[in-house]
């Protein structure tokens, strides 16, 4: 008996002190600098995507970037709350080779989609963060922003390596903005199956739109 009151005691013990208003605080930090990053990673595409529509609506975009200094600041920002993002992230991801192994095995026995999607997200998450710093300190370092210097880095040899960013980018924005809304309780058990093709859907349709902008950069005279 005394054993087993000691267990007990043990385990409120080890409750009571685990502190958790700190991963709380970590959940909403991470949860929050996600949708940010969401947000401008949407923006950017749709604004790079006016090259389309023209280079010259392009070329004025970038230079009000750069007069307003959004480019020059804004720019390092959003990388220092990229890798913050990541690193809070990290915490919850599994690295090593047995941690790996065991959520392998725990989401093939449970089937469940959200799972698979959370480990979709864990892998581009570590892709975007290589080749998003890339693409970021490539842009920063040769401003100002224009169509034809856009158009002159997709035509040398810049293509392959943004049309695996592209994907890998809007599949890990996809699925964060859906578990956003399903961690904050917007989306329900019964909405989740519509949640999730709406979810398919707008991923397919920013990846049409990257496609459009790549094919018009790759064939506009420099």
């Amino acid at each position: 008996m005394l054993s087993n009151s000691f267990s007990k005691e043990m385990a409120m013990t080890l409750f009571v002190d685990g502190k958790p208003a700190e991963p709380n605080r970590l959940d909403f930090i991470q949860a929050l600098s996600g949708a940010l990053l969401i947000l401008f990673l949407w923006a950017h595409l749709l604004l790079v995507s006016s090259v389309v529509i023209s280079p010259s609506l392009m070329d004025w975009i970038g230079w009000f970037f750069e007069a307003t200094y959004m480019a020059q600041v804004g720019g390092p920002i959003i990388f220092l709350l990229m890798v913050y993002h990541f690193l809070i992230a990290a915490r919850k991801m599994p690295f090593r080779a047995g941690e790996l192994c065991i959520f392998w095995k725990n989401a093939k026995q449970l089937r469940h989609k959200d799972t698979w999607m959370w480990l979709v997200q864990v892998g581009t998450a570590v892709i975007i963060l290589v080749m998003g710093s890339i693409h970021m300190y490539t842009v920063l370092t040769t401003l100002p922003i224009t169509a034809a210097r856009s158009a002159a880095r997709v035509q040398e040899g810049w293509l392959p390596f943004y049309l695996l960013l592209l994907p890998m980018a809007e599949l890990h924005v996809g699925i964060g903005f859906y578990r956003l809304g399903v961690k904050y309780g917007y989306i329900t058990r019964a909405t989740r199956a519509r949640w999730q093709r709406n979810e398919y859907a707008m991923t397919g349709i920013f990846i049409v739109i990257g496609l459009l902008t790549l094919a018009r950069l790759y064939f506009l005279a420099v």
